[in-house]
Formats: structure tokens, sequence, C-alpha cells
């Protein structure tokens, strides 16, 4: 299984809507492309909160194709529908990890 990780943080002004927008738009958008089946929101605890809010979005994926498809057939498009939305509001930063057993 393989795990995709967004980090996202996000500026006081617009935390309470984004994160609405999260829930109700963006993760059904991402869940709706049948390349991960399941996903995990939290918020990070413990750090500084000076600039933002920050949120970790973990979507997991039975197999690396899965993410691939994921990243060439439809992480552009999501990804542009936030910088539409939010502008420079919010900064991401994805990786990929696979889980050992």
């Amino acid at each position: 299984m393989y795990i995709y990780n967004v980090t996202i943080q996000v500026t006081h002004a617009i935390h309470e809507r984004w994160l609405q927008w999260m829930q109700q738009i963006h993760i059904p958008e991402v869940m709706a492309t049948q390349c991960f089946t399941d996903h995990t929101m939290v918020r990070l605890l413990e750090v500084d909160e000076t600039d933002g809010v920050t949120y970790a979005v973990q979507y997991k994926a039975a197999s690396k194709h899965d993410y691939e498809r994921y990243i060439s057939d439809f992480a552009p498009v999501l990804r542009q529908a936030g910088i539409d939305a939010w502008g420079n509001q919010f900064i991401a930063f994805r990786s990929l990890m696979q889980v050992v057993h």
C-alpha cells in the first residue's frame, strides 16, 4: 500500500472557508478519481501557527500504478482548482510513502 501525503499550511484569513472546501469539495473530488481507497485528514499540533494552520491529508492507494494514474490524469486539474480558489494563501508539500510490514 502507498500513502500520498499532502501537508498544507493555510493562512488564518482563509482557514475556516478552506477547511470547509477541503472537506466538502476537494477531498470528495480526489476520492472520486477512484485512485485511492481511503483518506485521513489531520491537523498538525505543536507546530508554529504564526503564519497559519497546518494540515496533512493522507490518501491511501492500493498500488503505485493507482498513485501514478492520479498524478498524471487528475492532479494537475485538481491542484489548479486549489490555486484558482485560494491563490497564494496556502503552501503545500507532497510526498509518497510506502507502507512497510
